[in-house]
């Protein structure tokens, strides 16, 4: 099986050691991405970003999206993501699940680990 791994550029994935997504057996494996921003909803929109760039360089999109986990510090603030998760998502919403957890850094309102399908 080939395996393909895939950095965005942050120094955290060095730093740390991990890849932004890994290609692997069919699917594409994002690792838990935060946004940078004031607000959740701020910091959603530039997670599912720096996330869609990542499938870009793996030949896939949201669209193709089977599995995602949300992970928030506060599970009052999920709902106003609802409408940008939508939008991302359109038509083809995958299965989903919200953990309310603490994250690495207070400043971060949002954290979001996805699964899709390799083309």
């Amino acid at each position: 099986m080939t395996i393909t791994r895939i950095s965005s550029g942050s120094p955290f994935e060095e730093k740390i050691g991990y890849s932004r997504a890994v290609v692997a057996g069919g699917f594409i494996h994002v690792a838990g991405t935060v946004g940078q921003g004031d607000t959740v909803e701020e910091q959603c929109r530039a997670a599912l970003a720096t996330i869609s760039q990542a499938l870009e360089k793996a030949g896939s999109s949201l669209s193709d999206a089977v599995r995602v986990t949300y992970y928030l510090p506060d599970r009052h603030e999920f709902e106003s993501c609802w409408p940008i998760l939508r939008e991302a998502f359109g038509a083809n919403p995958p299965a989903a699940t919200m953990v309310e957890c603490a994250l690495i850094d207070p400043k971060y309102r949002i954290e979001i680990e996805l699964t899709t399908l390799a083309r």
